[in-house]
């Protein structure tokens, strides 16, 4: 099974996905009321443990949304783009240490295009990839605000659902060439 995850400080998604491409899991850990950065990797370790403790659950291969590496205008500043950074890693050891398993590592850009998700000029990728999950995957369903809006975790369960779809893309790709 596959182990993908969109690792942020507000919301970590979290899938695992069958060598057959079903999903097994697709949940999220909300991080926003915690302030502590240490508190924030705690809650994301707990939750990987149940998961990696169920038995019906065998993770051979994870792979992580590789964390930004440029500035662009208008988005992270170089604070936010250091701590992501330093969250990636902690939570990239965590996954190290509970499976002892070196996870690899995928570009959003790169995961989307491994999917087949073309994001046009000008258009946000996150609601790219819920409408292409929405119009693609059945088991795939969100929830609205009340204001209409699709519910924030969403987009990081999506965004993990694609980087463990990448990842089996690319699992699939090493297989045939050994």
């Amino acid at each position: 099974m596959i182990l993908g995850l969109d690792i942020s400080t507000s919301i970590t998604g979290i899938t695992i996905l069958s060598e057959d491409n079903k999903i097994i899991y697709n949940g999220y850990c909300d991080l926003k009321k915690q302030k502590c950065f240490f508190e924030k990797a705690g809650i994301i370790e707990n939750e990987l443990e149940k998961i990696i403790n169920n038995k019906d659950i065998n993770i051979t291969s994870v792979f992580i949304e590789q964390s930004l590496q440029t500035f662009r205008s208008g988005y992270s500043s170089a604070q936010t783009l250091s701590t992501l950074a330093k969250f990636n890693g902690v939570v990239s050891w965590i996954v190290y240490k509970s499976l002892n398993m070196k996870p690899q590592y995928i570009s959003a850009v790169s995961a989307r295009s491994k999917c087949g998700i073309k994001v046009p000029r000008g258009e946000k990728a996150k609601i790219v990839v819920i409408n292409y999950l929405l119009d693609n995957e059945p088991s795939f369903d969100v929830e609205y605000t009340k204001f209409g809006n699709i519910k924030a975790h969403y987009y990081d369960m999506a965004d993990s659902l694609i980087i463990a779809r990448a990842g089996l893309e690319t699992k699939k790709e090493l297989d045939i060439a050994l």
